[in-house]
């Protein structure tokens, strides 16, 4: 039977399904596409004016970065945003560290892309091993408690080291990833706050048995710390570079010797599982719609071509059958556990202790209400 009120996007491939509270114009044009448009036509910046904005970001850069180790801090996935980050940097003639978060699940063609761009670039490398045993736990945790975004325990671990590594460089500034031609449409009920402490500690509680000794938490004394100081200021340079991801692609092949992974964030093995398999078994959830649909708002596909793409699937099926039993075994479940747990229904973040709840029973803490979009922003040197 055929859902009557079922829209897809005039312009995108976004549809009631993705967002049951959608809006549309009388052209059946939705909201995240004026949404889009705002955001490009405030942020971004293309041809002289772009580029005399990043020169003089540059100049101001280096200029406090004398006498010092690094400039900047890069955070440095393999992706292509982070690669293209890095490759910018270079030609700005900084002087950044690369930092790089290992959770356990780099894909090996990952590894490999890091190896060449540091070593082309000639950039120093921190890479941070995060304690296995603690974060398998977390994102059993997770697992267990079927929120939605299963990511944040390694993108809040992500913010936290860039931002520690900062301070202990005395570095003022962190290059991003961050993007509004490519990344910028996503249902906002399809992630959650990536820098909520509270709440990653409230599902640990709840789920968790190994103690959380070593994982790097942005908490409430760093975050203070970044507000009293108010000195380390993540820039989306992205937005000042003409960035056609296909084009992108191609220059860091010839470059840097970079190797696709064949999809959005497929650097990491449980990322590509996560998008491809969890998130539409469980939570009905297509992120390719998203990354899709704003490919089309920026002009770089159209609607025809993501809608052949939305016929594939997410990546081989063979593939993602190992993935599955790779994934399960390697967090510690059967097969037959995980898929139990798939089949539970999904429960808000919110059913858990919140930063925001913290702040309205502690009302001394409001100020720090502001570095949560100073996390969302930054959380793109991962992307």
């Amino acid at each position: 039977m055929t859902d009557q009120r079922y829209r897809q996007c005039a312009i995108g491939v976004l549809d009631t399904r993705d967002d049951p509270d959608m809006r549309f114009d009388a052209d059946g044009v939705c909201h995240y596409y004026p949404a889009y448009k705002a955001a490009e036509a405030r942020d971004v910046k293309t041809s002289n004016e772009g580029e005399a904005a990043l020169q003089d970001l540059a100049a101001q850069i280096r200029e406090d970065g004398k006498g010092k180790r690094y400039d900047c801090i890069v955070g440095l996935s393999g992706g292509v945003d982070s690669t293209y980050v890095a490759l910018q940097a270079k030609r700005l003639g900084l002087r950044p560290l690369a930092v790089h978060l290992d959770n356990g699940w780099n894909a090996e063609l990952a590894v490999q892309n890091i190896e060449n761009i540091v070593s082309r670039l000639d950039f120093d490398l921190h890479t941070h091993v995060i304690n296995w045993e603690e974060f398998r736990d977390l994102q059993r945790a997770y697992f267990k408690a079927s929120v939605i975004d299963i990511e944040i325990v390694s993108d809040h671990a992500i913010f936290a080291l860039v931002n520690k590594l900062a301070g202990k460089y005395g570095v003022r500034h962190i290059l991003s990833g961050t993007n509004v031609v490519t990344e910028q449409v996503l249902p906002p009920h399809w992630i959650f706050n990536k820098s909520d402490h509270v709440n990653i500690q409230a599902i640990h509680k709840a789920y968790g048995t190994v103690k959380l000794e070593t994982y790097p938490f942005m908490d409430l004394k760093l975050k203070k710390g970044l507000q009293l100081l108010g000195k380390v200021t993540s820039h989306s340079i992205l937005n000042w570079v003409p960035y056609n991801k296909a084009q992108v692609k191609q220059r860091i092949i010839e470059e840097l010797g970079w190797r696709d992974y064949g999809g959005k964030h497929h650097e990491s093995l449980f990322t590509r599982f996560y998008q491809g398999y969890i998130l539409p078994r469980k939570f009905g959830v297509d992120k390719r719609k998203a990354h899709l649909t704003n490919l089309i708002y920026s002009g770089q596909i159209t609607k025809a071509e993501a809608l052949a793409e939305l016929e594939k699937p997410p990546y081989a099926p063979e593939l993602m059958a190992d993935d599955l039993v790779f994934v399960a075994k390697k967090l510690g479940f059967t097969v037959e556990e995980f898929e139990e747990i798939l089949r539970q229904p999904p429960r808000p973040h919110t059913d858990f202790a919140t930063e925001r709840g913290v702040y309205d029973t502690y009302p001394v803490l409001k100020p720090l209400r502001g570095l949560a979009n100073l996390a969302k922003k930054s959380l793109g040197v991962g992307a």
